[in-house]
C-alpha cells in the first residue's frame, strides 16, 4: 500500500500541487497586466519593475500549468519570490519587518519553497516535460 502511494500517487499529487499553485500564482500576473480580476490599484506600466514582475508571473504561471520547462521555470520563480519577499515585504510594504504574518509576505515564502521543491522534483506525472522528453 505504501509503495503504491509513493510510486503511483505521489507524482500525480505533485502534478495537482503544480497546477493549483501555478494557477493562483498566474492570477497575480493577470491582475497586474490584464486587469483581471479587477483591482483597486491601477495596473503598472508594462516596462516598469512591477510590469516585469507581472510578465514573470503570467508567463511562468502558464509554463508551470502546462508542466513545460518545469525545473528551470520553477527555479527562476523561486528566486523571484525570494526577492519579492526581501524587497517587497521584509524591507518595505505595509509593515516592514521580520515576521511574515505581519509584513504580508507569507504567500511569497510559500511560493518560493513550493517552486524550489518543483525545481528538484519536476512536473509530476502529467506534464508536457514528461510527454515530450519522457521524463520530468
Amino acid at each position: 500500500m505504501l509503495q503504491a502511494l509513493e510510486t503511483v500517487w505521489a507524482p500525480r499529487v505533485l502534478t495537482l500541487v503544480r497546477i493549483v499553485a501555478a494557477l493562483i500564482f498566474m492570477e497575480h500576473g493577470t491582475q497586474k497586466l490584464l486587469g483581471f480580476p479587477p483591482s483597486p490599484n491601477p495596473g503598472p506600466a508594462l516596462f516598469s519593475f512591477y510590469g516585469y514582475q507581472g510578465m514573470i508571473e503570467l508567463i511562468g504561471g502558464v509554463l508551470l500549468v502546462l508542466g513545460l520547462f518545469t525545473r528551470p521555470v520553477a527555479f527562476i520563480l523561486a528566486g523571484d519570490m525570494a526577492v519579492a519577499y526581501w524587497m517587497g515585504h521584509f524591507a518595505g510594504g505595509r509593515n516592514p519587518g521580520f515576521f511574515p504574518i505581519l509584513n504580508g509576505g507569507d504567500a511569497a515564502i510559500l511560493y518560493c519553497f513550493i517552486f524550489f521543491y518543483m525545481a528538484f522534483a519536476g512536473g509530476g506525472a502529467w506534464s508536457l516535460d514528461r510527454l515530450i522528453w519522457k521524463k520530468d
